[in-house]
């Protein structure tokens, strides 16, 4: 049996209301080589309407993983607006207009396996330089869950942010386990939980203080817990495929497409 979630006529809805149900295609929500700043660019006169549109995007991710990323780098400029900001939302809904019919696509079988996956970026945001933490968790092959999330500080290195990210992820990992319990079944001994860096996958296995980390925040070490306990065992994988990539940068066509794949989404004419 499978099912197919989408919120297609909600999307309809949107791109007329914002006046672009005959913009040009896009293939990707946003643009590989795309940096939005604080004050680049002149302010919006009126911020209504950017609030308004990135807060039904913002909506529309509840079955649009592929575009958390764009959104997120979107929601950020919320307080002062400006016209570069704007026309990265409109590049979003540009996208979402290419893409109307895209939803997930679950299905039930006689097995039952979860896993993660989760990732960050170095230094992303081109104001504080604070990194972008992303994960997500699929079910037999399509995505439950997906979060990506600006640092609350800044990481002073690859390790660190991946290692922050792997710690969210693994709290969003204890919480799934526990619902998957209670409304299905158990889920397995333990949930294995993909980084695509090397060096986090060995702190967060080894409890001896380290020089370099000692300034990292006690909460971030929750991830070294459940890996010790067995709840998250932590296995590499390479960059190119590593699904929670889409949440932390923008891609070309190319890698963003193959990811997409990956998170489960499909047109629903390819049904």
């Amino acid at each position: 049996m499978e099912f197919f979630m989408s919120q297609q006529g909600y999307a309809q809805k949107l791109v007329e209301r914002f006046g672009l149900k005959l913009s040009k295609k896009r293939s990707t929500p946003i643009d590989k080589d795309k940096k939005l700043r604080r004050k680049e660019g002149s302010l919006l006169p009126d911020p209504k309407t950017y609030r308004a549109l990135v807060g039904s995007l913002l909506y529309l991710t509840i079955t649009r993983p592929d575009i958390a990323f764009a959104v997120g780098i979107v929601s950020r400029y919320l307080q002062e607006p400006r016209k570069p900001h704007l026309e990265a939302a409109k590049d979003i809904l540009n996208y979402v207009n290419s893409t109307l019919d895209f939803g997930l696509l679950y299905k039930t079988g006689a097995g039952f396996v979860m896993n993660g996956y989760t990732d960050a970026d170095f230094g992303g945001d081109m104001d504080d330089r604070r990194s972008t933490s992303g994960y997500v968790f699929l079910c037999d092959s399509t995505s439950v869950s997906w979060c990506n999330k600006k640092q609350d500080s800044v990481s002073l290195s690859t390790t660190e942010a991946e290692y922050k990210a792997a710690s969210l992820a693994a709290q969003e990992c204890v919480w799934l386990r526990r619902l998957i319990k209670d409304v299905y079944q158990p889920c397995g001994k333990s949930t294995t939980l993909f980084c695509d860096n090397q060096s986090a996958i060995k702190l967060a296995s080894n409890p001896i203080f380290h020089a370099r980390t000692k300034h990292i925040e006690i909460e971030h070490h929750f991830i070294r817990e459940k890996v010790l306990d067995g709840t998250v065992k932590n296995e590499h994988v390479s960059s190119k495929e590593n699904v929670a990539d889409i949440f932390t940068k923008a891609l070309s066509r190319g890698p963003f497409e193959a990811l997409r794949v990956k998170l489960g989404l499909v047109s629903k004419t390819s049904l």
